[in-house]
């Protein structure tokens, strides 16, 4: 990996990039439903890494995107992906009163407007990313990007992965079972954001293909990472309680193979993603650096 110090900063430079390009997206808090943008806007402006849109247009830019058809793409990818950490806080989910080191949309504005809010930013990302169409010529390739967003976020992934978690909560699960819940709820997020920015930029059937099978193997590693840091982190360090998988009986990577074969598998399936995109013919070290840290990180 590139020196850590020179890492840090890029990694920082791209997180204000996506920070600015969200915001910009964001709805006016205005009129009668003035609260409910409020409420929204509370829940994107909290903070957290952003990884997904960065992720989004560092493949984008791996495959020679260029222009600014990326940006209501990455604005959309974060709505999707906040839009499900609204609904899983709430207290049918995980009961969770705090993300990110402050308190979670309903904690806040109360279940009924947690729920809509979740509902409404989740309408807003499709509304945002169709922003693309007007900022390029290459419509087509605007489409495949959104026929890919709205699969990997829809029953067929997350969604899909959320409802299975939901539905077998508390009881025992089979490791072929966690891992579709894990494919599913988080790899498909993952998934979805690095095939997107491959498609705006015109990368083949194929190359996708590589990219889907890359960024799954770290969304799994990313979620497995997780189940780690919940055992092992701080409360302060996470920005959300830790033991919580405990609290909600929840099976987990640590609980069915122990800490140490939870690390072992984070491992493999890093190097499984990275040798994959080693595979294609273009590449970006800074992208392949940020998979190695989201499998190593701290919090």
């Amino acid at each position: 990996m590139e020196n850590s110090k020179n890492f840090k900063k890029k990694l920082q430079e791209s997180r204000d990039y996506a920070e600015q390009v969200i915001r910009s997206y964001l709805p006016k808090e205005e009129g009668f439903a003035a609260r409910l943008a409020e409420a929204i806007n509370y829940s994107m402006t909290a903070g957290g890494k952003r990884l997904r849109p960065i992720l989004m247009y560092e493949t984008y830019r791996m495959f020679g995107g260029e222009g600014r058809q990326i940006e209501p793409f990455m604005a959309a990818m974060e709505m999707i992906h906040t839009h499900s950490l609204i609904h899983d806080d709430l207290p049918a989910i995980d009961n969770d009163e705090y993300r990110r080191g402050r308190k979670t949309t309903h904690a806040v504005y109360g279940e009924a407007l947690g729920i809509l809010s979740g509902d409404a930013l989740l309408n807003y990302a499709y509304e945002t990313a169709l922003c693309a169409f007007s900022l390029t010529d290459q419509t087509e390739n605007v489409q495949r990007a959104l026929q890919i967003l709205a699969r990997k976020s829809g029953i067929f992934g997350m969604l899909g992965g959320q409802s299975v978690d939901v539905m077998n909560d508390g009881k025992e699960l089979s490791p072929k079972l966690l891992d579709y819940i894990y494919v599913h709820k988080t790899s498909a997020l993952l998934e979805g954001a690095m095939m997107a920015g491959a498609a705006l930029a015109g990368a083949g059937r194929s190359e996708l293909g590589v990219i889907e099978a890359a960024a799954r193997s770290i969304g799994l590693a990313f979620q497995i990472r997780d189940d780690i840091l919940d055992v092992t982190s701080t409360t302060e360090e996470l920005g959300k309680p830790v033991h919580s998988d405990e609290k909600n009986h929840k099976v987990t990577y640590v609980t069915l193979r122990g800490l140490d074969g939870a690390c072992r598998e984070v491992d493999r399936l890093t190097a499984e993603a990275t040798e994959a995109l080693l595979t294609l013919p273009v590449r970006n070290e800074f992208l392949e650096e940020i998979l190695l840290w989201m499998a190593s990180r701290k919090n």
